[in-house]
């Protein structure tokens, strides 16, 4: 039986907050892997009292385009990155007549705010006669300070893009400029310069704010998302908001703070992992402090699978799991995350659902729970699963289909069961990258994951009429 808002004797929509962790793996929430070296009491708890999701996915395996989706409804492959992530100076990825959630709430009465890792791009201010724009602003090696006013304002950011508040970072805590953002200004312009720093800490040297250190930055960013929820509880406490929080953890650099060392039992890794879960904590306990978590939608999830490359596997610890791959991959570590939805009165507690959903759900969810009409063109991706929290579907699947992406731009469509690769090797991190097809041999992969959920046995040569069903599919996806 469905369960509503009214029932709770509440008569305005629910507020929303989304915590996208960065290179959270599904290995590292605690309650979903037995075998865990990290706990993970925050988002234990959140499962507990709200719906865990085990077939969740982004729409890529690295963040930029995963973020995109989520903020757009879209798959990143349709705009301009067709492979990779964007850089901390790089232009902005959502073009401004591509619909957003936050707009849309916006428009729905909603007081909208983004903390934390932006990574979308930004259209920084331009030194007068600077000359032109380098040509490799996509690049790790680009370094235009040159041409920026770090004393203007930021052109269009997330503040242009539906967000009353932000307070965020160009991009990934490894990438310059090392400045925080407040509502389309530099709080402190970059006017100092750090070196690169080795792993495990891991950055690129480059400008960086005065008085700015990466280990100081999460603790800002877990502060200034409490702030916001206060100041929204003593100012606006009758109007809905939706606060979007971008932690930086647990991607590189492994820095944890001093009252984290020593947390978990797999090192600095699994150390950052214990601060992104405090974090958690904090702006759940602020939700109720403020009372405010009645009627409040969380959903914590990630924006790919974990970075092996951590050092966690020296100590035992599975950060995806039993899952095959790892960020960057097309398969299912690369992708397949953490989440968790709280909805009170309306998801059942303890709820633990197998309904396929990815990222860029939530944008068709959000709008169908407040009562939002999506414009015409946008959200193409998007597919509500409000059903599945509410109890009103009378399965668990929703969406016909999921269409991945690897970090090289290696395409794979999962449907039902069935999932194919439209490319041989991982596209991503893992060796090997890339494997040349042989003559008259496979081009792809074919995975039945019910049955082979570790995706060890390739089918493609065993089910010619289902390989040829999906690429068809595919090839319809991609071209509407």
């Amino acid at each position: 039986m469905a369960r509503s808002i009214q029932n709770r004797g509440i008569n305005r929509p629910p507020n929303i907050v989304v915590v996208l962790a960065d290179d959270w793996g599904y290995g590292d929430l605690a309650c979903q892997n037995p075998d865990s070296r990290v706990p993970t009491p925050s988002s234990d708890a959140l499962a507990r009292q709200g719906m865990r999701f085990t077939d969740a996915h982004t729409g890529s395996a690295v963040c930029t385009p995963t973020r995109y989706g989520l903020v757009t409804g879209r798959y990143a492959w349709r705009s301009r990155l067709a492979r990779g992530v964007l850089w901390g100076y790089s232009a902005p990825l959502i073009d401004p007549d591509v619909p957003t959630l936050p707009a849309i709430l916006q428009r729905e009465g909603y007081r909208t705010a983004a903390v934390g890792k932006w990574h979308l791009g930004l259209e920084w201010a331009r030194r007068v006669g600077s000359g032109p724009w380098p040509e490799d602003i996509d690049s790790p090696d680009s370094d235009p300070t040159a041409h920026i006013d770090f004393t203007g304002p930021i052109l269009r950011g997330p503040h242009t893009a539906g967000y009353d508040r932000s307070f965020v970072l160009p991009a990934s805590l490894d990438m310059a400029p090392y400045c925080f953002i407040r509502d389309g200004r530099i709080v402190t312009p970059p006017t100092d310069r750090c070196d690169d720093s080795p792993r495990p800490q891991y950055w690129r040297g480059g400008p960086i704010s005065p008085g700015l250190t990466h280990a100081g930055v999460m603790p800002r960013l877990a502060q200034e998302a409490c702030e916001f929820l206060w100041d929204h509880h003593r100012t606006a406490p009758d109007k809905p908001f939706m606060l979007a929080f971008y932690p930086t953890l647990p991607h590189y650099p492994h820095i944890p703070n001093l009252a984290f060392q020593g947390k978990s039992g797999c090192g600095a890794y699994g150390d950052g992992v214990v601060e992104f879960d405090a974090s958690v904590g904090a702006i759940l306990a602020t939700l109720e402090a403020t009372g405010q978590a009645e009627n409040t939608i969380v959903i914590v999830t990630s924006d790919n699978g974990a970075d092996l490359s951590g050092g966690q596997a020296g100590y035992g610890h599975a950060s995806n799991s039993w899952l095959r791959g790892q960020k960057a991959d097309i398969h299912e570590g690369g992708h397949r995350v953490p989440f968790i939805v709280r909805w009170p009165g309306v998801v059942d507690a303890g709820a633990v659902c197998d309904a396929t959903i990815c990222m860029t759900d939530i944008f068709a969810t959000v709008a169908d729970v407040v009562g939002a009409t999506i414009p015409t063109g946008g959200a193409p991706d998007s597919v509500s699963f409000r059903s599945v929290l509410d109890g009103t579907s009378a399965g668990t699947q929703v969406r016909g289909s999921v269409v991945h992406h690897s970090m090289d731009g290696t395409f794979a469509i999962r449907s039902g069961p069935w999932k194919l690769s439209a490319g041989l090797g991982t596209g991503g991190f893992t060796a090997p990258r890339m494997i040349d097809p042989q003559p008259g041999g496979p081009t792809g992969t074919l995975f039945h994951l019910d049955d082979d959920p570790r995706e060890t046995h390739d089918l493609w040569s065993d089910w010619p009429g289902e390989v040829e069903r999906l690429q068809r599919e595919l090839a319809v996806i991609r071209g509407r």
